[in-house]
C-alpha cells in the first residue's frame, strides 16, 4: 500500500474528498483497533487542512472587501 500524501500538500477539494472517504470507512468499521485509530488520525489531519483552507479563503475575502471599501 502506498504511503498517504502529506496532508499539507493537499488542495481543499482533495482533502475534503479524502475526508469523506475516511468517514465512510470509519462508519463501516475497521477490522482492527489500530486501523481505526490510523483512520481517525488521518481524518483529524484532513479536517484541520480543510479548516486552514477555509480560514485562508475567509481572510482573502475580508481583504478584498476591505480593498473595495477604500476605493
Amino acid at each position: 500500500m502506498a504511503a498517504p500524501v502529506d496532508v499539507s500538500k493537499l488542495s481543499y477539494e482533495d482533502a475534503r474528498n479524502e475526508l469523506v472517504a475516511v468517514v465512510s470507512q470509519l462508519e463501516q468499521g475497521s477490522p482492527t483497533l489500530e486501523e481505526t485509530l490510523a483512520l481517525w488520525e488521518r481524518g483529524e489531519a484532513l479536517a484541520q487542512r480543510c479548516e486552514e483552507w477555509l480560514v485562508g479563503a475567509k481572510e482573502r475575502l475580508n481583504a478584498a472587501r476591505a480593498g473595495l471599501e477604500k476605493e
